[in-house]
């Protein structure tokens, strides 16, 4: 394959990149109008860079809303008595007793242990029963669609959505868990030849870090063992949506990207998008514009096209085609995302792993060899990515990509952003999820915003303050390179609520932005209404979400859902064995969750004692 085609895919992918961008403290927003068509830009939009498909069918954009007078809401979450509408006396009691349970340190620190004991002494039926009663009937649904269906429609009774979560998960040792991750994200010709590769080390495995469970409690875990359990977890995430779609009238199912393919492309891919966006500092800095914020960078194109030729990275006319025969350069400058519209082949999944050498000005394979299988593996992860979306479009359910490490994530945005290009043109149907404990969470929000104004389409988050801060501070330590975290619990609220007013400033700019406040903090959601209620706008126009784990902060959820706003529980389910995984670290998670503050465990009570002294002794919820 040609350098053009090479340069063209690997500049695409490189604008998908948004690690270490830094943004204006001012509002970014773009002042400069397309020179493409409408037309030009609509053929632009038809295909999909890395995510290949055919033509699908879009579901009808929402209905408009009426513009009506808005009176300012205010939610009282100290109201107990609608908090727990929907609860009976004994779900009260159930969530009083698992939070005190979450408090007891030796529990919580021993409660597998404590689950398989159990488990022998009491046998199966009884120990599933016992579990019902307790933790897995107060953070789980049920053991599939169907006995998850009455949850699911008493919580819409009261106005309060689903997320559905399939979180059934391996139980493996340390051992084998570092063995399938050291085996699914080193390459052949690693293996081969371990240092011949000008890795960085942060993409690339280590054997310490290999269980990536460790230091985790909120998120589930995949790992790779063959292609055939990446399909069959890509039709467990398509059952999910079906259900979703037939739970709800406006449902969510949320994926992860690390179970559908083998991860090794995933950290070789965000290693070259991190490389191409050192590339363009590269050459902005030629140009006297490095210390430009990055929308400002705009690269003189005579004199980048002159850059590339000098570098050796293509010959002259080549790199004069790359920039006219996409119609780019009209105003005779090139921005970091006007760079989206370059590719024009990625028949090859493999050329999107090259790299530019700033010592020798070439090009240069991430890896020396990159054999077929390697290849088909990475085709088939981005088919199965494209499958999900379609369906997800298709049953009307609108799909969340889960983030995940730090040297995963550049590509899981890439992938998403791709699928937002293409299914997000009507209506928002993928969200992406941006951590807002990472330092660069603003710039990556800002960028992505800017790339979807200019392209039209609609931009779905989910915000959340993240899963992996231990994790990623020992590893960053470990091995030796920069925190990628903030640096307190303070600072990553600041960068939350700066995330969040930027997205509230973009739907009240153009109402084509759409964010999902994924929170149990009160603070938040109440910083969320305020500003809700300063833009004027309605919380029947579906533009900010609400988000919560089931069994978990219902003083927040229900409240909301009974004032119409669109609040949503995760809500997971499986069989109990299965998803003992996930219930462990629920109870390592509440146990930080309570100790730090007794306020739900307070409301429970206050709310138990209202009924009994009022004769509600048998209270059950009326829907």
């Amino acid at each position: 394959m040609s350098y053009t085609k090479f340069v063209a895919a690997l500049v695409r992918a490189n604008a998908g990149n948004v690690n270490k961008i830094r943004i204006s403290p001012g509002r970014c927003r773009s002042t400069v109008a397309s020179t493409k068509t409408r037309e030009e830009k609509d053929e632009q939009m038809e295909g999909c860079a890395v995510v290949e498909a055919g033509p699908v069918e879009l579901i009808s954009q929402t209905k408009n809303v009426t513009n009506t007078p808005l009176h300012k809401i205010h939610i009282d979450f100290d109201n107990t008595q609608e908090a727990y509408r929907s609860k009976g006396n004994v779900e009260l009691l159930r969530s009083l007793l698992v939070f005190k349970l979450c408090t007891v340190d030796f529990l919580v620190e021993k409660n597998k242990e404590l689950m398989d004991l159990s488990k022998k002494l009491l046998g199966q039926w009884m120990f599933e029963k016992m579990m019902k009663m307790t933790f897995y009937g107060q953070f789980v649904a049920g053991e599939d669609h169907n006995s998850i269906k009455p949850l699911i429609q008493k919580n819409q009774a009261f106005g309060v959505g689903a997320v559905l979560d399939y979180s059934v998960e391996e139980d493996l040792t340390q051992e084998e868990a570092e063995k399938k991750e050291m085996d699914s994200c080193v390459s052949e010709a690693e293996k081969e030849s371990p240092d011949a590769d000008h890795r960085e080390k942060k993409y690339k495995a280590h054997r310490q870090f290999g269980d990536r469970r460790g230091g985790v409690i909120s998120a589930r875990t995949y790992f790779y063992a063959d292609e055939s359990k990446c399909d069959n977890q890509m039709e467990t995430f398509i059952n999910c949506i079906k259900a979703s779609g037939g739970a709800s009238a406006d449902g969510f199912s949320a994926i992860k990207m690390t179970a559908l393919g083998r991860p090794q492309f995933l950290l070789q891919f965000s290693e070259v998008l991190v490389k191409w966006r050192q590339f363009f500092n590269f050459l902005a800095a030629q140009q006297g514009k490095s210390d430009m914020m990055v929308l400002e960078q705009k690269l003189e194109l005579e004199e980048l096209k002159e850059s590339l030729t000098t570098l050796g990275v293509g010959a002259k006319d080549d790199i004069e085609n790359w920039f006219t025969g996409e119609k780019l350069g009209l105003s005779g400058t090139i921005d970091l995302l006007d760079w989206n519209s370059l590719i024009n082949d990625t028949t090859k999944i493999s050329n999107l792993l090259m790299v530019p050498n700033l010592e020798t000005g070439h090009l240069e394979p991430l890896l020396n060899k990159f054999t077929a299988e390697e290849e088909r593996q990475m085709k088939r992860m981005l088919q199965r990515v494209d499958v999900l979306a379609k369906h997800a479009l298709e049953n009307g359910v609108r799909l969340m990509v889960d983030a995940e490490q730090t040297y995963f994530q550049p590509a899981i945005s890439r992938l998403t952003l791709e699928m937002q290009r293409k299914f997000n043109r009507e209506k928002p149907i993928i969200f992406n999820t941006y951590q807002c404990y990472l330092k660069d969470a603003y710039d990556n929000v800002t960028v992505d915003i800017e790339l979807s104004r200019r392209e039209g389409w609609y931009f779905g988050a989910k915000l959340v303050r993240g899963a992996y801060m231990y994790q990623e501070r020992d590893r960053a330590k470990e091995i030796g390179y920069e925190d990628p975290i903030n640096p307190d619990y303070e600072a990553t609220n600041r960068m939350y609520h700066r995330c969040l007013e930027y997205v509230m400033e973009e739907i009240e700019h153009s109402r084509k932005a759409n964010i999902m406040v994924a929170t149990h903090n009160e603070d938040t959601v109440k910083f969320t209404l305020e500003k809700m209620n300063e833009m004027g706008l309605s919380p029947t126009e579906n533009k900010v979400y609400f988000g919560q784990l089931l069994g978990m902060c219902d003083q927040i959820s229900f409240p909301l859902g009974q004032a119409g706003f669109p609040v949503y529980k995760y809500v997971p389910y499986g069989p109990v064995n299965e998803v003992i995984p996930y219930l462990s670290r629920r109870a390592q998670e509440n146990r930080g969750f309570m100790k730090g503050s007794q306020r739900e465990r307070s409301l429970l009570w206050k709310e138990l004692k209202r009924r009994l002294l009022g004769g509600q002794i048998f209270y059950k919820p009326v829907y």
